[in-house]
């Protein structure tokens, strides 16, 4: 049993159908975020939306963006509007004896709230540390440091976990008692998994050996 405060949805983020899929479990919604590696941000821009993947990375209940200081969405997200962020990790293809019936394993979750830019030097080093440790950890340690030039280059929004929703679908097919019974079509799920494949070194690595930290996560390479 998680000992954290539970999800309380608002207006925005209280689920209007399928209902039976939210999931309060904070926890839940901590585990999806350190699952999957991208987010999308919507905002909405000369009165259109404009929804873009984002790199992210949470620590607590602060979701971390970041991107060039030349992107016009982190800009405009930053500059005290209402943004939306969703993650969506996809976990099985629903396979049911009626074509209508067949559907998705997913995790889901939508983030609203005013995102805030992080400028103090100190804070915005842990952001893009947490941000380098969820999309390639390890790295902070064995890589160049970021400079000056690189440092002031980049933006880094945070984003409060106050206001948000988590939608989860983890079972078989719901398919009609009469398609049932007559068991004239395959039924089930087809697992989807994220996984790493064999590291490629760059060109131009001459006796350096694939770090522990890259070969940890894919597959061992001499």
């Amino acid at each position: 049993m998680s000992s954290l405060p539970s999800l309380s949805p608002t207006e925005r983020t209280t689920l209007s159908r399928m209902k039976i899929r939210a999931v309060t479990d904070r926890s839940a919604l901590y585990a999806l975020l350190d699952d999957a590696l991208i987010c999308h941000l919507g905002v909405v821009r000369d009165g259109a939306p404009l929804v873009l993947p984002t790199g992210y990375g949470r620590d607590g209940d602060t979701l971390y963006l970041h991107g060039s200081t030349g992107a016009s969405s982190l800009r405009l997200a930053g500059g005290g509007i209402e943004v939306c962020v969703t993650v969506t990790q996809l976990d099985g293809i629903v396979y049911a004896r009626s074509i209508n019936n067949h559907s998705m394993n997913y995790r889901s979750a939508v983030i609203v709230g005013e995102a805030r830019p992080v400028v103090d030097a100190d804070a915005k080093t842990h952001a893009l540390h947490v941000i380098t440790d969820h999309l390639a950890p390890g790295s902070w340690e064995h890589a160049r440091d970021v400079n000056a030039k690189e440092f002031a280059g980049v933006s880094v929004l945070a984003l409060d976990l106050a206001e948000a929703s988590l939608k989860i679908r983890a079972t078989g097919p719901g398919d009609d008692q009469e398609d049932i019974d007559a068991n004239e079509a395959w039924a089930g799920v087809l697992p989807i998994h994220t996984v790493f494949g064999e590291p490629e070194p760059c060109a131009e690595v001459v006796g350096i050996p694939v770090p522990a930290h890259v070969s940890g996560r894919g597959k061992a390479t001499e």
